[in-house]
């Protein structure tokens, strides 16, 4: 390993906190993000980094690093609770809520909690104390040792509930803040896409890892997602999923955008078939753990590099 990511994960710098993201679903983040993990955890160098699960809609990189889960905690938001005795239904609050989860209708004012973003805005505005607020449980997180001695935390959205978002910020807050005191790296699975639950993930991270693939589908969205590393202000490269179908046009465009191509990932019918066994890239390949390792390290360099960051801490 480089000093530099040497220094890094000993703690003689701030640790990272690194973003594994993909602007559409399959392209291998998740293969990608965990097999990142264990070949730093392999590394006798520095502490194993730790691993959030930000997926929660859909989260499965439990299914690589197996954790043994010893923790436990379920995610609540506050939803207003209107008491009809006191509402004078001056509506008031329906003014207020900008998600319109809350409406007055003549005399009587409902409440949608599927709409509900628990700000408080409408008990806070109320003239006759007639709102309170009871927790709604929207999901769970849960956390234990995985494979490599890995510290693994996921968020799980509970079915049908539509807010990803407040189970990552959950997440991130119970997850991280301990591990960056022990001078771990961090290492966070993002959602597919460029929607509000990967803004969530990746804002105050140090390092956005975009895993692609080289086809129109795959350059679309990368597209997309290069925009939002752009507007945080993150400094971001590449890695090229089942390289070798497709075109050059996402090697172009990466080209063209400043983003560096940190590791190319063959089209192989053995990484389809292990990944489907539940198999990491470096189970499959073992070769692949040293090179994940100087992917790291040419982490570590870049995200050094001044940079001016519109992204808040985290």
């Amino acid at each position: 390993m480089a000093a530099g990511a040497a220094e890094a994960r000993g703690g003689a710098t701030p640790p990272l906190r690194i973003a594994v993201a993909s602007g559409k679903g399959g392209t291998g983040k998740t293969t990608v993000a965990v097999s990142l993990a264990l070949s730093l955890a392999a590394d006798a160098q520095g502490l194993p980094p730790a691993f959030l699960d930000c997926d929660v809609e859909g989260p499965n990189a439990h299914l690589f690093l197996r954790p043994n889960f010893e923790r436990r905690e379920d995610v609540a938001i506050q939803i207003p609770r209107v008491d009809a005795a006191k509402c004078t239904a001056c509506g008031r609050c329906a003014e207020v809520c900008q998600y319109h989860a809350i409406v007055v209708l003549g005399r009587r004012t409902l409440v949608f909690p599927q709409l509900c973003h628990g700000c408080g805005s409408c008990t806070l505005v109320c003239p006759e104390d007639a709102i309170s607020e009871e927790p709604h449980v929207i999901g769970v997180l849960e956390a234990g040792a995985a494979a490599g001695d890995i510290p693994f935390a996921r968020g799980v959205l509970n079915v049908g509930e539509p807010m990803a978002v407040p189970i990552i910020r959950q997440l991130k807050q119970w997850g991280l803040a301990a591990h960056s005191a022990a001078g771990r790296t961090a290492i966070l699975d993002a959602p597919p896409g460029a929607s509000c639950p990967v803004v969530e993930t990746v804002r105050g991270a140090d390092y956005l890892l975009f895993v692609t693939e080289p086809t129109p589908f795959g350059l679309h969205d990368l597209r997309l997602a290069a925009d939002v590393a752009a507007e945080l202000g993150i400094p971001a490269g590449v890695v090229i999923n089942r390289d070798g179908i497709g075109d050059a046009a996402v090697d172009a465009f990466c080209a063209d955008a400043g983003l560096p191509v940190l590791l190319r990932i063959p089209f192989e019918r053995a990484i389809a078939e292990g990944v489907a066994q539940g198999r990491t890239l470096v189970e499959i390949h073992p070769e692949y753990a040293p090179r994940l390792r100087s992917l790291f390290a040419a982490i570590v360099e870049q995200a050094a590099r001044p940079a001016a960051r519109k992204g808040d801490s985290g």
